[in-house]
């Protein structure tokens, strides 16, 4: 378990909703957005007030932070007390991103944000639903490092509708001619209730996502970025420490709608639009913001630890994996049976084998 604390916050505001995203997002509501940094103000200052611990990472994601204006976003995570070394990462969409915004979110004590690219090819942008154009992402990154903020995540995707392994490349190239700190590269996948789902020739085919998948780690790898949780790759010193605290199954507080919360081993959930949220924080009654939440008991705690594990670079103990009778799958390091590449492509399989 992490012993690091960590703080989400959620924006659910968006200019567009992407095909295949099922998040709490609306794009809708902007007329909400002053009362929604209120109602975030007042949650975070009676949490706070109410022996919330320090927090080690803050994480702003949604929907799109960069829709907020920048001033208030600093606000938001100034209010919340926080270790001298925090993380403070912030996602961004590469269209919003100014030198100015990037000043205000460091002076404010970010020092980590994460950029959606998902691909470097417009067309392949197209087919996910996405607007911003690649010149963009460069545009954000020269921000990024002129503010002097140290660690940049670029957010990629692959198996979009059309994508040739031949485009995946040029993202890859492109993205690693950013120099990077840190890369995410997710598998397209279907969400029940998105536009996506609906459309079952635009879902991805498990061998094309299996080639991506594995140029992707050849050429992280190449560069210097390490995979260390099958989906994402850091320099050394940069991997999320906020993402970590969820792998780890660490404590997290969540404010803002939908946001979830780990605590003492309960999980929860806060009441989904923002409007309800907006609506419980000014009743002033912390209990109704939460919409529902569960307590596994200890076997479920456990094995939920080794699921997680396996998909970390550490791999689990021992004694967790038959692991002799999954030659190539998994690899014995010190003690522990760890993925290895092809290994991690079967994850979910090897999840199931866990004792």
């Amino acid at each position: 378990m992490s012993d690091e604390f960590g703080a989400y916050i959620h924006i659910p505001f968006c200019s567009k909703r992407c095909d295949y995203c099922a998040f709490a997002t609306w794009t809708d509501r902007h007329h909400l957005i002053d009362s929604y940094v209120g109602a975030l103000l007042s949650d975070i200052g009676r949490h706070a007030a109410g022996g919330m611990p320090v927090v080690d990472t803050i994480f702003v994601g949604g929907g799109t932070p960069t829709l907020i204006d920048p001033a208030a976003l600093a606000r938001v995570i100034a209010a919340i007390p926080r270790a001298a070394d925090a993380e403070v990462t912030v996602e961004c969409n590469p269209d919003d991103v100014t030198p100015e915004m990037m000043r205000i979110y460091a002076d404010a004590g970010v020092n980590r944000v994460s950029i959606g690219v998902q691909s470097m090819v417009p067309q392949v942008l197209l087919s996910l639903g996405r607007t911003h154009v690649p010149a963009n992402v460069t545009r954000a990154v020269e921000a990024v490092r002129a503010a002097g903020i140290p660690t940049f995540n670029l957010d990629l995707i692959y198996g979009g509708a059309g994508e040739r392994l031949a485009d995946w490349e040029h993202t890859l190239t492109g993205a690693l001619a950013l120099e990077p700190t840190h890369v995410s590269a997710y598998a397209l996948t279907i969400e029940a209730g998105t536009p996506l789902a609906t459309q079952p020739e635009r879902h991805p085919d498990d061998d094309d996502l299996a080639d991506k998948y594995e140029m992707a780690d050849d050429m992280l790898s190449a560069a210097g970025l390490a995979n260390y949780e099958v989906s994402n790759w850091a320099r050394p010193g940069h991997e999320c420490r906020h993402n970590l605290v969820y792998w780890h199954q660490g404590d997290y507080q969540g404010f803002g709608c939908a946001a979830h919360s780990h605590r003492h081993g309960r999980r929860f959930w806060n009441v989904r639009t923002p409007e309800r949220y907006i609506d419980l924080v000014a009743d002033a009654d912390p209990a109704a913001v939460e919409a529902a939440g569960e307590e596994l008991d200890a076997e479920e705690r456990r094995m939920e630890g080794l699921q997680l594990q396996l998909r970390l670079r550490e791999g689990v103990p021992e004694a967790a994996l038959d692991g002799a009778a999954l030659p190539g799958v998994v690899e014995l390091r010190d003690g522990r049976w760890a993925l290895t590449r092809r290994g991690r492509l079967m994850a979910n399989d090897v999840s199931l084998r866990l004792r």
